[in-house]
C-alpha cells in the first residue's frame, strides 16, 4: 500500500513540474512558480548587445549555443550557457532601430528559477556597454 501511495505520488510530482518555455523559444523541464527572468532595455543596436551579452556569459561561464529562434526574423538573437552551474538563456531583440530588450533567464538543473544570477548578468551586460 506505501508502495503505491509513494508511486502515484511521485507521478503527481513528475506531472506537476513538467516543461515550460524558455526565453528563447525552447522547452526545459522546470519546478519554478516564481519570476525567473529579468527583461532590460538599452538604446544600442542589437549587434552591441548581443555581443555584450556574449561577453558577460564566456566571462562569467560557457556559451553553449548560439541562435536565431526558428520563427522570427533577423531581429532577434538568443544563446543559452552554462553560469555559476545554471542554464542560462539570453534573449536579445531589437524593439526599434535604437532601443533593444534584452531578457535572460536563469536555473538550476532542477529546473529551479535563480533570479539572482539572472538580476546579476543584466548588470554586468550593462556595465559591459558603458565600456
Amino acid at each position: 500500500m506505501k508502495m503505491k501511495f509513494f508511486s502515484v505520488l511521485a507521478g503527481a510530482a513528475l506531472v506537476a513540474t513538467g516543461c515550460v518555455s524558455t526565453v528563447s523559444d525552447t522547452r526545459s523541464p522546470a519546478v519554478t512558480w516564481s519570476t525567473d527572468q529579468i527583461t532590460q532595455r538599452y538604446q544600442r543596436s542589437l549587434d552591441q548587445v548581443y555581443q555584450a551579452a556574449v561577453t558577460v556569459i564566456q566571462n562569467n561561464g560557457v556559451v553553449l549555443t548560439e541562435y536565431i529562434p526558428h520563427d522570427t526574423t533577423n531581429s532577434v538573437r538568443s544563446l543559452s550557457g552554462k553560469v555559476n552551474q545554471r542554464n542560462v538563456w539570453v534573449r536579445v531583440e531589437a524593439v526599434d532601430p535604437k532601443i533593444t530588450q534584452l531578457t535572460i533567464q536563469a536555473r538550476s538543473t532542477w529546473g529551479v528559477s535563480d533570479v539572482a544570477l539572472s538580476s546579476q548578468l543584466v548588470t554586468e551586460v550593462a556595465l559591459q556597454l558603458a565600456r
